[in-house]
């Protein structure tokens, strides 16, 4: 089943997210190759596709799991965790619909 994880960015994230991103991108380089990532990436802080030093505000990771517990221990083992980067983490089973 896919799982969404809703992550929402301490204030002024930026740099921690900068520091954090080769590990973090790697792990979903895993998901990816395993073929269990639907989709993922940031929630700019502005409407923009390049908020430069504005940053982001959270980030959306969809991808299957065996059950809940996975992917909560999934996503609290994210390199973001451990860097400082997010202020809260919500994993919700997901269920695609469309397309």
């Amino acid at each position: 089943m896919y799982y969404a994880i809703i992550s929402e960015d301490v204030p002024q994230s930026l740099p921690l997210r900068q520091t954090a991103r080769p590990a973090h991108l790697a792990r979903l380089q895993e998901l990816a190759a395993a073929e269990r990532l639907l989709i993922a990436g940031p929630h700019p802080a502005v409407d923009s596709a390049t908020p430069g030093e504005a940053g982001f505000t959270g980030s959306l990771i969809i991808a299957q799991f065996d059950d809940l517990a996975s992917a909560q221990a999934w996503a609290d083992a994210d390199p973001y965790i451990a860097a400082g980067v997010y202020a809260r983490v919500t994993v919700k089973p997901f269920l695609k619909v469309l397309p």
